[in-house]
């Protein structure tokens, strides 16, 4: 299937990480959403109820971000796409990418990330 909703460079502040520092100060995190499923009824309908309410994407996925923390980014990466699957029954699959630019790595990076797949 190539419809799909995309979500990228979503921001929120969450206390992720495996040292006492990101625990006790958190970090920013972003995170992009690419959800595939069948869009050709909205295409013709112009009904939202023919598709998903990407508003109601966005809150799931940063409520997970500033959620409970978790050690790893894989873990938070899961959570998220496990949580829109479950929501939103329309999404065929998610591809799931988090963003911890600050990540405390000995050398610099722009940018640190973990993408996981998830269907149905």
């Amino acid at each position: 299937m190539s419809d799909r909703i995309e979500i990228t460079g979503l921001f929120g502040f969450g206390y992720h990480g495996l040292f006492d520092d990101e625990r006790e100060n958190g970090q920013g995190f972003l995170v992009d959403a690419i959800l595939n499923l069948d869009l050709s009824k909205a295409s013709k309908s112009d009904l939202l109820e023919d598709t998903i309410n990407y508003s109601a994407v966005a809150d799931l996925i940063r409520a997970q971000i500033i959620g409970p923390p978790v050690s790893l980014i894989e873990k938070l990466a899961a959570q998220i796409g496990d949580a829109i699957l479950s929501e939103f029954p329309k999404v065929d699959s998610v591809r799931i990418t988090v963003h911890k630019p600050d990540a405390p790595v000995a050398v610099k990076v722009k940018d640190l990330a973990v993408t996981i797949i998830r269907s149905r």
